[in-house]
C-alpha cells in the first residue's frame, strides 16, 4: 500500500494512465491526501482504473476511480450548473435513496483526469468472481440477489438514469451482509422514451434488436440484460454464447429449476422487445414476491 495520496497521480501514471502535470499532482494532494490512503489496483477498463483506498477519518474502505479526460465522451451538468463527466452527473442523481446503488462520495477535477471516490464494502466481490467460485447459485439464493438488482435498477429508472451495462462484473456483493450494489455507470445515459441508436455497454449483453437493427429502447434492453443476468445466476453461464459468437436459439433449463423461474427468464429473453415485461411487471412477478432482503 502506498504511504498516502502524496503520490496519488504518480501512482496512476505507474498503472499506465498517461501523464499528469505538476499542477495536477499538487491539486490531487491538496484535495485528497489528508482524507484518503491509496491501496492496490482493483481493476482497469476502457474508461479508467480503480484502486482501493481508505478514508483516514474513520477507516472506511473506498474505491478511487481515475478517468483520463481524453476518454470522456459525454458530459452533463450538475444541479449547481457545474459541467462534469456524464458518469459523475448520473451517479449524483442515483447515489442517494437506494442501498443497492454505489454511492459517489466526492469527485475531483484535475488537468488531465477526474478522480471519483466511491463507497466500497470492506469484504466484497463482484458477481462474476463469486459465480466463478460457486459455478451457479441455488434458485432461492439467486432469487434474493436478483430481487436486489431489480430494486437498484428500478431506483435508477425512477431517477431518469439508464445503466446500460448490467452484468455480473458490474454488481458488487458485500460478502458480510449479502447486500448487492450496482456499480460502474461509465456506459450510462439519461433515460429517454425514444430509441437509442448508439451502443454503449457489453456486446454479449446487447439485445437482438441492436444486433439486427442497430437500435433499442431503454426499458426493453434493460429487461433483456436482466434476463441474461438471472440465467447466469442459476446456470453459471450465458445462455446464447458459443466461444466469441452469440447464437440465438432455444433456452435450455435443468429439471430442478422451477417453472416460475424459467418463465421469468423466458419472458425477459423474448426475441421481440414488445413481448418482454415492463420493469414494473417484472418487479411484481409472483416469483419475486416474499423475498427476504438483507
Amino acid at each position: 500500500m502506498l504511504p498516502g495520496l502524496g503520490g496519488f497521480v504518480l501512482g496512476f501514471i505507474c498503472l499506465g494512465w498517461g501523464s499528469a502535470s505538476a499542477a495536477g499532482e499538487g491539486k490531487a494532494q491538496e484535495a485528497l491526501q489528508e482524507r484518503y490512503r491509496l491501496g492496490s489496483l482493483l481493476g482497469r477498463g476502457g474508461f479508467g482504473s480503480v484502486c482501493s483506498g481508505t478514508r483516514l477519518s474513520d477507516g472506511a474502505p473506498v474505491a478511487i476511480k481515475c478517468v483520463p479526460r481524453d476518454r470522456i465522451q459525454h458530459w452533463g451538468e450538475l444541479p449547481d450548473g457545474a459541467r462534469a463527466p456524464l458518469e459523475v452527473v448520473l451517479l449524483h442523481k442515483v447515489s442517494s435513496g437506494c442501498a443497492g446503488v454505489i454511492q459517489l462520495l466526492e469527485w475531483v477535477e484535475l488537468p488531465d483526469s477526474f478522480l471519483l471516490v466511491l463507497e466500497r464494502p470492506e469484504r466484497s466481490q463482484d458477481l462474476s468472481g463469486f459465480l466463478a467460485e460457486r459455478r451457479f447459485l441455488p434458485e432461492e439464493e439467486a432469487r434474493g440477489l436478483f430481487r436486489q438488482v431489480l430494486e437498484a435498477v428500478r431506483h435508477c429508472t425512477s431517477c431518469g438514469v439508464l445503466h446500460r451495462d448490467i452484468k455480473p462484473e458490474n454488481i458488487l456483493l458485500d460478502l458480510a451482509t449479502g447486500q448487492l450494489k450496482l456499480i460502474d455507470f461509465g456506459c450510462g445515459a439519461f433515460l429517454q422514451d425514444t430509441a437509442y441508436t448508439q451502443f454503449a455497454g457489453t456486446l454479449a449483453y446487447s439485445p437482438p434488436e441492436w444486433i439486427h437493427h442497430q437500435r433499442y429502447h431503454g426499458e426493453a434492453a434493460t429487461i433483456w440484460s436482466l434476463g441474461l443476468l438471472l440465467y447466469h445466476l442459476v446456470m453459471g453461464k450465458h445462455p446464447f454464447r458459443r466461444g466469441q459468437q452469440i447464437i440465438w436459439g432455444r433456452i435450455l433449463f435443468p429439471r430442478w429449476l422451477s417453472q416460475e423461474c424459467q418463465d421469468v427468464i423466458k419472458r425477459c429473453l423474448s426475441m421481440q422487445p414488445l413481448d418482454r415485461p415492463s420493469l414494473e411487471d417484472l418487479f411484481h412477478d409472483p416469483w419475486l414476491q416474499g423475498v427476504h432482503l438483507p
